[in-house]
């Protein structure tokens, strides 16, 4: 019977596996070391992109800061206009009331009294002159109290002249300004025309 000697076919198959096994090892590294590429270029373009999207944003952020810087300038700006228009117009509203007011102080005035100072601060009036008596001052200053243009009279000083001049007493007193609001139609508080001022 003949004899079949079978150990280089086992040598070559064991081989042939070896090479396999190498080969599939190394395909299997270097699948891993491109999975590995391809995971660490991925996190690098996202965190790049992050990156980028926070360089855009910082800067919309800047410039909407410069934005706002700018609008909080026209807010002071037209605060400022508008306080200014406001007082233009107080003042145009309260132009004709001194008017008003000289036309009630003639009005007022008693007999035997007459003013020698007058000075306006804001809406309160300092008044001096010469009375031929007290009771005359104290007549001038109940007027005043009943005036629809001046009110709470204060008296601050009455002396009697000397007697060398023509006598009588002089006397400095305060009043002020009745404030009179006025409507959008021209009317003030009491129903009648702002402008013309009913005086007596």
């Amino acid at each position: 019977m003949p004899r079949i000697n079978l150990l280089p076919w086992r040598e070559a198959e064991r081989k042939r596996k070896r090479q396999e096994f190498f080969l599939s090892l190394g395909a299997a590294l270097a699948t891993a070391a491109l999975v590995t590429l391809l995971g660490h270029w991925q996190m690098s373009s996202a965190v790049q992109h992050q990156r980028d999207r926070n360089n855009f944003l910082t800067q919309e952020i800047a410039g909407l800061d410069k934005q706002i810087e700018e609008i909080n300038g026209l807010d002071a700006q037209k605060s400022r206009l508008l306080a200014r228009m406001e007082i233009i117009e107080t003042l145009q509203r309260s132009r004709p009331e001194i008017v008003h007011v000289f036309d009630e102080l003639v009005r007022l005035l008693p007999d035997g009294v007459y003013l020698t100072y007058l000075k306006q601060t804001g809406t309160r009036f300092e008044l001096r002159g010469v009375a031929q008596s007290s009771t005359r001052v104290s007549s001038f200053m109940r007027k005043i109290d009943a005036s629809e243009w001046l009110t709470d009279p204060t008296l601050q000083i009455v002396q009697t002249r000397n007697a060398g001049t023509a006598g009588g007493s002089e006397f400095t007193l305060f009043a002020n300004q009745r404030q009179r609001t006025t409507t959008a139609d021209g009317l003030d508080a009491a129903g009648g025309p702002a402008a013309q001022g009913a005086v007596k």
